[in-house]
């Protein structure tokens, strides 16, 4: 799958999303970019898209978007708490469906 790391997320996560292609916001050029524009573009570039921003799912029109969401919720975005939450991120992204946002963790 082609995964896009929001920029919220830690890019250093990337490392552990194994299996797939990952890329962030920063690398692809996008870091100014604000949500719903930035939703728009991966959906035309990738198949997931990981955000640790809950607010996300109230805010944008998901059912409308080609690309998966995935929210990660823990404690803060730092990689420590984020790196825990992997291995159920690995099967959210292998279970992710378009328009349909999936939540990672109970922080």
């Amino acid at each position: 799958m082609r995964v896009l790391l929001d920029e919220c997320v830690d890019r250093r996560l990337a490392r552990d999303i194994v299996g797939h292609d990952v890329k962030t916001a920063r690398q692809m050029g996008w870091s100014t970019i604000k949500n719903g524009e930035l939703l728009a573009l991966a959906s035309q570039n990738f198949d997931v898209f990981v955000t640790v921003d809950r607010n996300l799912v109230f805010q944008q029109n998901l059912k409308a978007l080609s690309v998966a969401v995935i929210v990660l919720r823990a404690r803060t975005n730092r990689l420590a708490d984020l790196k825990p939450l992997v291995p159920s991120l690995l099967a959210a992204i292998e279970a992710a469906a378009p328009g349909v946002p999936r939540f990672v963790g109970d922080g």
